[in-house]
């Protein structure tokens, strides 16, 4: 599943891969402001959206050495 993922994000264009990578920031703020204010998480969330995160930072590096 992890593997389709990557390639689904691979196919993306320079301009989505930039609102996804804005998107993930926002997730992980948004949990980072409910950890502080004591709000019910899930905790997982924040493995899965970082992990994500340096799937789409890694893409995107690759993306801009290649041209």
């Amino acid at each position: 599943m992890i593997a389709k993922q990557v390639n689904e994000i691979r196919n993306l264009s320079q301009s989505e891969l930039d609102e996804k990578i804005i998107e993930i920031k926002k997730d992980i703020f948004e949990l980072k402001f409910k950890q502080a204010t004591r709000q019910p998480i899930k905790t997982h969330l924040f493995k899965t959206k970082k992990r994500l995160l340096s799937q789409l930072l890694t893409i995107e590096h690759n993306y801009k050495n290649t041209k």
